[in-house]
């Protein structure tokens, strides 16, 4: 079976960060991507769609140093449904993008001139989701 999403958009706001108690962390955004049609007028529309992104541990301290509204960015993850009651007691459902990885696509905002001396390229990042090594066995095939 897959469960597989990916969306290139736009940050709707800044990453909402939650610390809790065991050290865990997690960080939430919305994501706007556009569809460009033409009506039945032959006029250009735009349908922008929003998504709210979850991530969590390393990603989500990531997203807190580099993600901000409007930064154009690529998430690949899984769709995700979940119950829960808010302050209220009212039993609410929420479905969300939980993001792998995380990619920005455009360039920060207070990255050097380019051509300056400060402007090196910097590393690509490592940092997303990845299964876990399996143990090798000692199958002779």
């Amino acid at each position: 079976m897959i469960n597989k999403v990916i969306l290139i958009g736009n940050l709707g706001r800044d990453p909402e960060i939650r610390r809790f108690e065991n050290g865990g962390i997690v960080a939430r955004f919305s994501l706007a991507t556009n569809e460009n049609y033409k009506d039945k007028n032959g006029e250009w529309q735009t349908e922008t769609q929003w998504h709210d992104i979850s991530c969590w541990r390393g990603l989500a301290e990531r997203a807190e140093r580099e993600l901000r509204k409007g930064r154009l960015v690529y998430v690949e993850g899984k769709l995700s449904h979940r119950k829960y009651v808010d302050k209220n007691q009212i039993e609410r459902y929420a479905t969300e993008v939980v993001a792998e990885v995380i990619r920005t696509l455009d360039k920060p905002m207070d990255r050097p001139a380019p051509g300056s001396p400060d402007d090196a390229p910097a590393p690509p990042s490592t940092e997303h989701w990845a299964p876990p090594a399996e143990e090798p066995d000692d199958l002779p095939f």
